[in-house]
């Protein structure tokens, strides 16, 4: 076990980005009970709490330059589903990809959509290596009451198994606020 968190550490940013990568891409493929539990929870819930503090933290990257000039980097093209909706563009900074920390201030992925020349930040994504959280943790990470989602490994990249949570806090989603697929957001309109 202290090998695989120690391999883990060691890995390139570029291996820390496909795992924020694989957490908005493997989502989709996630057992569609689990999804639907999630989906539900999410309705059942009130987000307002964490969706404004999502807003207030996230408000200075409206702006994808404020974004870039902070470390966030555009990491492959805009993610969409064949029936779901889609997440948009990736940006991710990749000293917090892998850190084992969640905190709703810095958000692994600030998650914009292509509108013609333009970006529009619609959202967040949350990301954390699983066994990393498990040595000071028994349980799922868990901001303001939503639970993140665990994607396990073996997995299509080859990545340890890690928990993800997406807040649309800046496009409403009508499947809730947590759900990984905002059926809002389109790849449409690069």
């Amino acid at each position: 076990m202290q090998t695989r968190i120690a391999t883990f550490k060691n890995r390139s940013r570029s291996a820390a980005l496909r795992l924020l990568l694989a957490a908005g891409v493997l989502a989709a493929p996630l057992a569609h009970a689990q999804e639907h539990n999630h989906s539900q929870s999410a309705q059942q819930q009130a987000p307002a709490k964490l969706v404004e503090l999502v807003r207030n933290a996230t408000s200075q990257y409206v702006d994808v330059n404020a974004a870039t000039a902070a470390n966030y980097q555009p990491f492959l093209g805009c993610v969409t589903g064949p029936d779901k909706g889609a997440m948009g563009i990736h940006y991710v900074n990749g000293t917090l990809v892998g850190d084992g920390q969640v905190d709703v201030n810095h958000p692994e992925a600030l998650i914009y959509e292509p509108v013609g020349n333009a970006l529009k930040l619609v959202g967040v994504e949350f990301i954390v290596d699983a066994a990393t959280w498990l040595q000071t943790h028994t349980a799922a990470p868990v901001l303001e009451g939503q639970v993140f989602q665990l994607v396990t490994s073996p997995n299509r990249f080859g990545l340890p198994s890690f928990y993800e949570l997406h807040v649309w806090a800046w496009r409403d989603n009508p499947n809730g606020a947590f759900v990984d697929w905002n059926t809002r957001v389109t790849c449409e309109r690069q």
